[in-house]
């Protein structure tokens, strides 16, 4: 998401500006979602069919000097969605208040059903109908922000995914349960790892399993159209619209069945499926047991039945059902809660029987917080029915707690790297190292990547020096208020500041010098590099001494501005319009130096303290790159796995019982350290502060406008 800017900011104004739509209209906020996600479902096929249709042209055979006209094939080959010119966005956005919107998007929506039978009767069309017709050309415009118009990369893949959690927020449809966080759908995918055949989910939701493991197979530069075959469960026709959309957009299909998983098989998958994932409902205590008791996916039994004849808890029934769908070399991961892993009494006994089969894998404890409708922790589960034979009798044991980004106050999810870094830990397991080394190699990589753009970088459709401009920003704003410095007697408060700053930036020069030279430098020794994991580590530990070096910089950077803004405190023009000239000379005569105006000094100020949040931004990429090898190489300094206090161990099955069949990960890695190796991460905690701080901000304005909504309606 590097090409646009401030994401998350856009995201928050297209919901916000949608959502207050909903006052617009007769709908309450559950059934507002469904038209509000099938215009976020045409703006991302437009975005999609936008992203390959010139690819897909180029390559069209011609005949007798015509050329074939775009097919829907074309597009599921690309995995994306072919739209009709009446289905694709700017043409509705184009409508004017004359046109009837309401029709236009009905007659959207039914070409594209008309295209794809998966999507017959599925997306919303009469919904439009209820809309005005200004409400729904204001909706279409929010929803078609001319910034978004000029990138490149999945970026409405990422709305489409914001707008869904949002909608999850709210408890816009059976609480939240159709949603699954993207970073844990995400680390799910990449650790079942699929190559190709039939994947179930049997609490399929928004389908958000099916996309994922579509992008694992694109990664490996397969077409998942021909790779996989989705099938899914789930109980809501609502839900079930939503992620057939969800998967269309994608340029997917799937064959998902309006079920009630708990009594019903429609897909017959019984010891079929080469992968299952789920996140299924946690804890449920009303499934009846005597529809279940002879079921053939209960390898294990029932695990307790209450005295209403009801399973006492259902994630025993889930995980017996997750495990009895694999075929003989099925891989099987899924969301649990935390409470099942260490559970009791005949939940014990379900669980000790599936663990002595051998095939409970991986166990990835997850922190509070990564949900948006409940903030429990839970437990990512891993199940494997061709472990190799040296694993047989263990399962690897993963507290990632400690692991989280905070993304709002509420809300933590894992960044791309503590993503990789958690996957890092299961290649090892499996034996994977040279995916391990890779990965290091890659972060030594981006980090002098980073270092470089620190001089020169892209940003947009321009290019920016970060450095060398604060660097002539702060020696331009120097120079402007040299005339106002003169004009001063001795003892003046701008005396001081100015001392330091001028001793200050000579130094900061040549630093950063000094930083452009090592850059060189490492770049050239990096162009010998050998990527063995001893000349990997060597590489680490030399490349920290440039690390140490960005983060020197931001503090110097930090430091002249505060010193120039300093410098400027007091209006050089005592108010006056016209500043006064330095003794000894007339106002305006003849050499008579300008000194500087108080609006042109503000937006210097304005400009240098830009100039400062880009390059301190920038400087912080080099270490943050930095610290992810390291983070690797310091804990499996061999390239092999081995145990981390605090964060994994490769568990036997003989602790495993001593510890009453308990499959926590926190019961047997220990307790982390409370500090990393480099010490307190002041720049992670003040973001997080920030986050903490922006949310607070937030509700308060929301407060504040409910409390004046409700006074108006007291007539207060």
């Amino acid at each position: 998401m590097a090409q646009l800017e401030h994401i998350e900011a856009i995201e928050k104004r297209l919901w916000s500006a949608a959502d207050m739509l909903r006052a617009n209209s007769n709908y309450a906020s559950n059934e507002y979602f469904l038209p509000v996600m099938g215009l976020i479902f045409l703006r991302h096929a437009y975005s999609r069919f936008l992203a390959v249709k010139d690819a897909i042209e180029a390559n069209l055979p011609t005949r007798g000097g015509k050329t074939r006209a775009l097919t829907k094939e074309d597009f599921s080959q690309k995995s994306s969605i072919y739209l009709r010119p009446e289905a694709q966005f700017d043409s509705l956005v184009a409508l004017s208040d004359g046109d009837d919107r309401a029709k236009a998007i009905i007659e959207a929506m039914e070409s594209i059903e008309a295209d794809y039978e998966s999507l017959r009767g599925v997306l919303p069309k009469s919904e439009y109908q209820e809309l005005s017709n200004p409400v729904l050309g204001q909706l279409l415009r929010t929803l078609n922000p001319e910034e978004l118009k000029r990138v490149s990369g999945d970026v409405f893949g990422r709305i489409y995914e914001y707008f869904l959690t949002q909608f999850a927020d709210q408890k816009a449809h059976d609480g939240g349960e159709f949603f699954t966080p993207v970073s844990l759908v995400s680390l799910i995918a990449h650790v079942i790892d699929p190559q190709g055949g039939s994947l179930l989910d049997p609490a399929s939701g928004s389908g958000g399993m099916f996309v994922q493991s579509a992008r694992i197979v694109e990664e490996q530069g397969q077409n998942p159209v021909d790779r996989l075959t989705f099938y899914g469960l789930e109980k809501n026709a609502t839900t079930i619209r939503l992620a057939k959309m969800n998967l269309a957009v994608h340029g997917l299909e799937g064959d998902i069945q309006r079920a009630i998983t708990y009594y019903e098989d429609p897909h017959e998958l019984l010891g079929k499926a080469d992968y299952v994932m789920a996140n299924p409902p946690f804890n449920v205590d009303e499934i009846d047991a005597d529809k279940v008791k002879t079921d053939p996916r209960l390898p294990f039994g029932l695990p307790g039945v209450n005295k209403k004849g009801k399973v006492s808890n259902g994630n025993y029934i889930w995980i017996s059902y997750f495990y009895s769908y694999l075929n003989e070399q099925g891989r099987a991961g899924f969301v649990m809660s935390s409470q099942a892993s260490s559970a009791g009494r005949d939940e014990a006994k379900v669980r000790q029987k599936l663990i002595e089969t051998g095939d409970v894998d991986i166990m990835i404890a997850i922190r509070s917080n990564f949900f948006y409708t409940r903030t429990v922790p839970c437990e990512l589960w891993f199940l494997n029915r061709a472990k190799p034979e040296a694993h047989s009798d263990k399962v690897l044991m993963v507290d990632a707690r400690n692991i989280y980004r905070k993304v709002t106050r509420k809300i933590f999810d894992f960044s791309p790297e503590q993503e990789r870094n958690l996957l890092a830990i299961v290649w090892l397991y499996r034996g994977e190292t040279e995916r391990y080394l890779e990965l290091v190699a890659e972060y030594c990589r981006r980090m002098l990547d980073e270092a470089a753009a620190c001089f020169n970088v892209v940003v947009g459709a321009t290019g920016r020096s970060p450095l060398p401009d604060f660097t002539d920003m702060l020696a331009t704003l120097r120079d402007a208020v040299e005339p106002f410095i003169k004009t001063l007697g001795v003892g003046a408060i701008h005396e001081s500041p100015l001392q330091e700053l001028d001793d200050a930036i000579p130094l900061f020069t040549a630093d950063v010098d000094s930083f452009r030279k090592t850059i060189g430098e490492q770049q050239t020794a990096w162009g010998q590099q050998k990527t063995t994991n001893g000349k990997l580590k060597a590489a680490v530990d030399r490349l920290s001494s440039l690390a140490d070096t960005s983060r020197n910089l931001v503090k110097q950077i930090d430091m002249l501005f505060k010193l120039a803004s300093r410098l400027t405190q007091s209006d050089p023009s005592n108010g006056q319009t016209n500043p006064p000239s330095p003794p000894g000379r007339g106002a305006g005569g003849e050499g008579a130096p300008a000194c500087i105006r108080p609006n042109d000094l503000r937006k210097r100020i304005k400009a240098l303290d830009e100039a400062r949040a880009l390059a301190v931004e920038q400087l912080k990429q080099v270490r943050y790159f930095w610290k992810q090898a390291h983070w690797l190489t310091v804990r499996f300094p061999d390239a092999e796995l081995r145990d981390v206090e605090g964060l994994v161990k490769l568990v036997d099955r003989a602790e495993i019982a001593a510890n009453d069949w308990s499959l926590t990960p926190g019961r047997y890695v220990g307790v982390a350290p409370e500090m990393e190796e480099d010490g307190f991460d002041f720049e992670e905690a003040l973001r997080e502060i920030h986050v903490e701080l922006e949310d607070l901000n937030t509700e308060a304005v929301r407060l504040a406008a409910t409390i004046k909504k409700n006074f108006e309606e007291l007539g207060i």
